[in-house]
């Protein structure tokens, strides 16, 4: 697999497309790094790690849904393995007016657009989400 962070959000918007209520993906410390963001800003319930028949380490994603639609609108990777995007604390995106979120790994941790601009961090946008 060349890109874990994809593959991730992938699965995310294939299972809510579906109306799933819990998606699984296989662990690794930054895709747990993403959750943590998405679970502190609201966009799904958490995940607990596990494994899987093999033995493998998974994550299982507990997805949000309000009124049955899901919370998550928009989920789109910005920068990929083949195009790397990396932006200072001036020009990291304000997403829908600043109604969704980016999410950007600092030297500080991966964080959301709006902590990075308080610690006053850049760094690789990894995706958005409305």
């Amino acid at each position: 697999m060349n890109d874990p962070i994809g593959d991730m959000l992938t699965r995310i918007r294939n299972a809510q497309m579906r109306g799933k209520s819990t998606v699984s993906t296989p662990a690794s410390k930054l895709r747990g790094w993403v959750l943590d963001v998405l679970t502190a800003e609201g966009y799904i319930r958490g995940y607990e790690a596990g494994t899987d028949d093999r033995g493998h380490p998974t994550l299982e994603i507990s997805l949000k849904y309000y009124e049955g639609t899901p919370v998550i609108r928009e989920l789109k990777r910005v920068s990929k393995p083949g195009r790397r995007v990396y932006m200072g604390v001036k020009d990291i995106p304000s997403v829908r007016q600043g109604l969704g979120l980016s999410i950007v790994s600092t030297p500080k941790g991966v964080m959301s657009d709006a902590s990075a601009r308080a610690a006053n961090v850049g760094g690789e946008v990894l995706c958005t989400i409305f």
